[in-house]
């Protein structure tokens, strides 16, 4: 399943590029005819499809999904001592995908970096989490936003990250202002390396990033 990341866990809808989606899917199929299916979900719970329509996500033997129409399930964090949240609704169907993707574009609000990790939250109903508001996961974002990513990282143990790094969003918390800034770059690897390489590389403050890698020290003792 691929994660695309056409509606980000932030307010600003910065979409990933037909182009990138299209060889992601490409390289697929050179190796496998599982089916592919792209799952997303709005903030304010509004339907994905005329999204994807507007994004030309029209691709053969792909099945696109709207978060709000799935079945969900509650999965259990599997931290000893969760920071912040002990269980999440998420869809079902991820759980029995056999390969999970997280395509983020770069975005940078409020000076906190948004990458492939945080980019999983819009699996999440907003339904559940925001009551629907226009901000979306507006309950996950009154927890603590960072704590709430670094406990989705181990509950929704994605395979591989793709951040697509050639643009980057600059932007207040305002969704109708922002700076796109060229950046040349695209980084991939397993979530947490792609996200920490990024922050790196870039400069990008992410502080979801230091709970992980505090978690991790945790779960290895």
């Amino acid at each position: 399943m691929i994660k695309p990341g056409a509606v980000c866990p932030s307010p600003y809808p910065v979409s990933t590029s037909q182009g990138l989606l299209s060889t992601l899917i490409e390289a697929i199929r050179q190796v496998s005819d599982a089916d592919i299916l792209i799952l997303e979900g709005t903030p304010d719970g509004a339907p994905v499809y005329p999204i994807y329509q507007s994004l030309g996500y029209n691709y053969p033997r792909v099945l696109t999904l709207d978060v709000r129409d799935c079945v969900w399930v509650e999965v259990d964090n599997p931290l000893p001592k969760p920071l912040i949240v002990p269980t999440f609704w998420v869809p079902n169907v991820i759980l029995s995908c056999d390969y999970l993707i997280t395509v983020a574009p770069l975005k940078v609000v409020r000076g906190q970096g948004f990458l492939s990790i945080a980019n999983l939250l819009s699996v999440l109903p907003s339904s559940k989490y925001g009551q629907g508001k226009p901000w979306g996961w507006q309950d996950l974002y009154d927890l603590g936003i960072d704590s709430v990513i670094a406990d989705l990282y181990f509950t929704l143990p994605f395979d591989l990250g793709i951040i697509e790094a050639r643009q980057k969003l600059v932007g207040p918390k305002d969704p109708t202002k922002g700076s796109v800034e060229e950046c040349g770059r695209i980084f991939v690897g397993e979530p947490y390396e792609a996200d920490s390489e990024a922050a790196k590389l870039l400069g990008i403050r992410t502080d979801y990033l230091d709970l992980i890698k505090e978690a991790r020290v945790g779960l290895e003792e």
